[in-house]
C-alpha cells in the first residue's frame, strides 16, 4: 500500500470554499476501487492549514485517481485557494 500525505496553507478568505471542495474530492476518491482511505484533515493549531492523508492499494490506483475528472478538475480549484501548496509525499507502507 502506498499511503500519500499532501499539505496545503489556506488563504484564511477561502477557508469555507476549500473545504466545500474537499469534502466533494473526498466523497469521489473514496469511492474508487483502489482506493484504502482518504481524509481531509484541518490542524488544531493553525485552521488555515489542511492536509490530504490517502491510503491506496498501489501506484495503478493513485495513477487511476491522478486522471480521474474529479481529481483533474477539482484540485486547480483547491490550489487557487492557498497561499502555499507544501506538496505531496508518498510514504510505502512497511
Amino acid at each position: 500500500m502506498i499511503k500519500i500525505f499532501a499539505k496545503m496553507l489556506v488563504k484564511e478568505e477561502c477557508i469555507d470554499k476549500f473545504i466545500e471542495l474537499a469534502k466533494e474530492l473526498v466523497e469521489k476518491s473514496r469511492a474508487e476501487e483502489g482506493n484504502v482511505f482518504y481524509s481531509i484533515n484541518q490542524s488544531v493549531e493553525n485552521n488555515c492549514i489542511f492536509a490530504f492523508i490517502e491510503c491506496w492499494k498501489d501506484q495503478a490506483a493513485i495513477d487511476f485517481h491522478n486522471a480521474t475528472p474529479h481529481f483533474t478538475g477539482i484540485v486547480p480549484q483547491l490550489g487557487s485557494l492557498c497561499e502555499k501548496a507544501y506538496g505531496a509525499e508518498l510514504f510505502n507502507e512497511l
